[in-house]
C-alpha cells in the first residue's frame, strides 16, 4: 500500500470497526476495495488524499468495469469510495469530500429486461409435443410467466400449494414468506395436464415425493434443472439471454402495462418492500403519457 494513503487507510478502517461497530465482514469488504483503489492511485503518482478529485475516482470505476467486475461489484466499490471520500473530509485529510459528487449506488440498480408480448407467445409456444417432457416443459414455461415466480419457487411447489378449486398457487418465496398468486386458464390447464397425464409416470414409488414437478429420477425439479429447460425451450424459439427471471421481469412488466397497481404486483412478486417492485416502472412510459393525457386538463398532446 502505497504510503500517502497508508495512514488515512488504517485510520478509516479502524474508525468503522470501533466507532461505527461494523460486521467483520463489511470491514474486509472495505479494506479490499481501497486496496484496489489505493494500488490504482499509486500507478498514478496521485501523492495523498488531497490530490483525490471527482475525475480521477470516476477513471477508477472505469477501469473496474473494463476488468470484467460485475455491476454489483463496482456498486460496492462506489459505496466504499462515497464513505471513504466522507471520513477523508471530516477528519481533515483533504480540504473537502474527493467523492461527493459521484452518483449513489441506488442510481446504478441494473434495469431489468423483458420480452414482448409476441416473442412471449414464441416461448411459450416452444415447448416440442414429440419431447417426452412435453407436459411438464409446457405447464413449467405456462407457470413461470402467469406467475412471475422464481425459478426456487417453482420447484418447491407442492401438490397442496396447488388450489384447483380457486386456481391460486401458494408460493413459498424469500425469508419463507408465502403468498397466494392467481394463475390463469392457460397456466392451469396446462398444468392440469401435466398432472393427470405425465406426473404419475414420473413418481417413483419408493421414493414418494410431493412437488409438483418432477425429475426423471422421481426427485424435485431443481433450480437448475428449471433455468436448463427455460433455456432449451427459448433456444427452440430462436431466442437467447432468456432464463426465469426474464420471465419474473415480463410478468411484472406486462401487469404494470395494463394498469395493474404497484402495490398489486408487489405482493405477487413477494417483495418486502415497494421499492424493489419500482425498478419496474420504467417501462411504463407510454401508459403514463397516456393517464396525463386523458385526464389532466391540460395534458393533451399539441397539435400541428
Amino acid at each position: 500500500m502505497d504510503d500517502p494513503f497508508l495512514q488515512p487507510v488504517r485510520d478509516f478502517l479502524t474508525y468503522v470497526r470501533v466507532e461505527c461497530g461494523l460486521a467483520t465482514n463489511t470491514i474486509k469488504a472495505y479494506e479490499a476495495d481501497l486496496n484496489d483503489l489505493v494500488r490504482f492511485l499509486a500507478d498514478r503518482a496521485i501523492p495523498g488524499p488531497g490530490g483525490l478529485d471527482g475525475p480521477t475516482l470516476i477513471e477508477h470505476l472505469r477501469g473496474l468495469r473494463k476488468k470484467g467486475l460485475a455491476s454489483s461489484s463496482i456498486v460496492r466499490h462506489l459505496a466504499t469510495i462515497r464513505v471513504f471520500g466522507r471520513f477523508l473530509h471530516h477528519f481533515g485529510f483533504c480540504d473537502q469530500d474527493p467523492a461527493e459528487l459521484l452518483e449513489r449506488p441506488t442510481t446504478w440498480r441494473k434495469l431489468p429486461r423483458s420480452i414482448h408480448t409476441k416473442v412471449i407467445h414464441r416461448l411459450l409456444d416452444a415447448p416440442d409435443r414429440d419431447d417426452r417432457h412435453y407436459l411438464r416443459d409446457r405447464a413449467l414455461i405456462e407457470l413461470l410467466y402467469a406467475t412471475g415466480c422464481r425459478a426456487s419457487e417453482v420447484g418447491a411447489l407442492t401438490l397442496t400449494d396447488v388450489h384447483r378449486d380457486l386456481d391460486v398457487l401458494r408460493i413459498t418465496g424469500k425469508g419463507n414468506r408465502q403468498r397466494l398468486v392467481p394463475a390463469g386458464a392457460p397456466a392451469m390447464e396446462a398444468l392440469d395436464d401435466y398432472l393427470r397425464d405425465a406426473r404419475p409416470k414420473l413418481v417413483h414409488t419408493d421414493r414418494p415425493n410431493d412437488t409438483v414437478f418432477l425429475s426423471d429420477r422421481g426427485t424435485a425439479l431443481s433450480r437448475f434443472m428449471v433455468w436448463a429447460t427455460v433455456k432449451k425451450l427459448a433456444a427452440r424459439a430462436g431466442l437467447s439471454d432468456i432464463h426465469p427471471h426474464t420471465l419474473r421481469h415480463t410478468f411484472a412488466t406486462h401487469l404494470l402495462s395494463g394498469g395493474a397497481d404497484l402495490r398489486v404486483v408487489q405482493e405477487l412478486l413477494g417483495h418486502a418492500r415497494v421499492t424493489t417492485t419500482q425498478i419496474y416502472t420504467h417501462v411504463d412510459q407510454d401508459r403514463l403519457r397516456s393517464v396525463i393525457e386523458q385526464f389532466h386538463p391540460r395534458g393533451k398532446k399539441r397539435r400541428d
